[in-house]
């Protein structure tokens, strides 16, 4: 602990990751992880483009699904590479200068705070859909569409700005060392000195505002609709309702439920070694799995893919009769 006078910001950060494991550990985690960076960056891009090219599904659903996944492509760049670098470079961490640490720190609650409300945002057009049929296309327009992906962006970022602000106006007298795999909040906020009551208390609040409250409307919300759903409709139609349905809410289940846990605690409770190994999860897992919920139980996303590749495949071969 460094004397009050030496109370600043650190020329550097240390991103320790997991640098004090064996070599040949990191070496496995390395190729275990890749194919997972992987093939989450092309199942998102997979959703995205095939959300922009495919005309039946141009439609407020397939416009939050698909901005759902660019923000998902932008919040694995941000996290996941300098992960991955940290598993093959020699023992004592990645260095990082002060403005570099406070950017992957913004740009993480940035994306996952719009992550957050963009959940919330699919949930009322799913409510306005099933409950509320008849006013729907006159409620959900394309102009409300962009106005709430525009909200949740700005939501978010306004929120990160705030929180790094916050954090990296305290001063720090525990040195540099993050123990984590990039600058999270509560690894960095524990290097902190002097009080850190108030950034303790602005971070739970943000974690009611951003996960509690969304997670609770969400639950209403479909609560509603899966109550409208098995009261209305033939068998066909509320089989497609309710794998819809299913799909959004397992993965407003698996984000809130991770980040609720990870972040809704004080820092006199929590366990920085604990938290390292369970970002291996909500970095590496979750968001893997999105697209896998999404193309796997949703028939219109796997009728495009089929259309795109016939019509690939057909232009392939006609192309080489030409030839």
């Amino acid at each position: 602990m460094w004397s009050e006078p030496n109370w600043t910001v650190p020329q550097e950060f240390v991103i320790l990751g997991f640098s004090g494991w064996p070599q040949g550990l990191r070496v496995l985690l390395f190729s275990l992880l890749l194919p997972l960076y992987l093939a989450t960056l092309a199942g998102n891009l997979l959703i995205l483009g095939l959300a922009l090219a495919e005309p039946t599904l141009h439609t407020p659903m397939y416009f939050f699904l698909g901005s759902l996944s660019a923000v998902e492509v932008a919040y694995t760049l941000v996290l996941t590479p300098r992960m991955l670098a940290g598993f093959l470079l020699p023992p004592g961490g990645q260095a990082v200068a002060p403005s570099t640490c406070a950017a992957q720190m913004g740009l993480f609650v940035a994306l996952g705070g719009s992550e957050c409300l963009l959940l919330a945002a699919m949930a009322l057009d799913r409510y306005l859909a099933i409950c509320r049929p008849l006013y729907y296309p006159q409620l959900m327009t394309s102009g409300l569409c962009w106005a709430l992906l525009t909200s949740c962006c700005l939501g978010g970022s306004i929120l990160a700005l705030g929180l790094t602000t916050a954090i990296f106006q305290l001063p720090f007298c525990h040195g540099g060392l993050v123990n984590h795999v990039f600058c999270d909040l509560p690894a960095v906020l524990v290097l902190a000195c002097g009080n850190r009551e108030l950034q303790e208390h602005v971070l739970l609040a943000a974690c009611m505002l951003l996960l509690v409250l969304p997670l609770i409307l969400i639950l209403l919300s479909y609560t509603r609709v899966l109550v409208v759903i098995l009261g209305v409709g033939d068998s066909a139609g509320r089989r497609k309702a309710f794998n819809t349905v299913a799909s959004h809410l397992t993965v407003a289940v698996l984000h809130y439920g991770c980040a609720t846990a990870m972040y809704a605690r004080p820092l006199s409770s929590r366990s920085l070694e604990e938290d390292k190994l369970v970002s291996l999860i909500y970095i590496n897992l979750t968001p893997l799995l999105y697209p896998a919920i999404y193309t796997l139980r949703n028939r219109d996303m796997q009728g495009a893919l089929q259309r795109v590749v016939s019509q690939r495949t057909m232009g392939a071969v006609q192309q080489a009769d030409l030839d």
